[in-house]
């Protein structure tokens, strides 16, 4: 999105651990005395940046709610600490991110906050797609491609019967890579695919025999 508008992009992970300050800024000590140093918020609504904030649902409420006059009709960032009012730039954006499911009922975002943002679905790309994608992130061959999008599908399948969570993408690339440096396919998919994912002994005997019958 940043390299379609051309806009510089400001990333923050998000933590438990994260302050407003974190966010907004703060004071810092120097040989000169005192001086105040922008967060990357502050930073991207002065002058136009995108700033997305990664796994947000991982921020306590209380240092999220500073996105708040950002994000309705105020588009504006109070710094009550320097006693300044930033008028957001016209081209500033904020763009959250997270995965829904993962998280407590301790771990989810306000209301309030939800309702300032559109929102975007991204699931798992069709199987002809996936496959395009670890061959241009790899190189590895379109034949291995497709069938490492097939055993993912069948991981996919046993998501809230057993897993959790199925196979990434992201896991599909580290694969490939492994299968593309040499490593045989099928001791690949085991050291990338299975064993990250569960420790279920039954679940993963399932995956190995779907890796055993692709690449048989």
């Amino acid at each position: 999105m940043a390299w379609r508008l051309g806009k510089a992009l400001i990333t923050v992970a998000c933590n438990e651990d994260m302050t407003a300050a974190d966010l907004v800024g703060r004071w810092l000590l120097d040989k000169d005395g005192t001086r105040w140093q922008d967060g990357p918020l502050t930073v991207a609504a002065r002058y136009g940046a995108i700033c997305y904030l990664d796994e947000i649902v991982e921020a306590r409420q209380d240092t999220t709610v500073v996105i708040h006059p950002l994000t309705d009709h105020r588009r504006a960032l109070p710094l009550d600490k320097k006693g300044e009012l930033i008028s957001a730039h016209a081209d500033f954006q904020i763009v959250i991110s997270y995965n829904p499911g993962y998280q407590s009922l301790m771990k989810d975002l306000k209301q309030s906050t939800k309702q300032r943002f559109t929102g975007f679905e991204f699931d798992y790309p069709n199987a002809e797609l996936e496959s395009e994608i670890l061959v241009k992130e790899t190189g590895v061959a379109s034949t291995i491609a497709a069938q490492l999008v097939t055993v993912a599908a069948t991981a996919r399948r046993l998501k809230g019967h057993g897993l959790d969570e199925g196979i990434s993408t992201r896991l599909l690339v580290y694969a490939a890579l492994l299968i593309d440096d040499g490593v045989a396919p099928r001791s690949a998919c085991r050291m990338a695919l299975v064993q990250p994912i569960t420790d279920d002994a039954d679940i993963r005997a399932t995956l190995e025999h779907a890796i055993d019958m692709t690449f048989a």
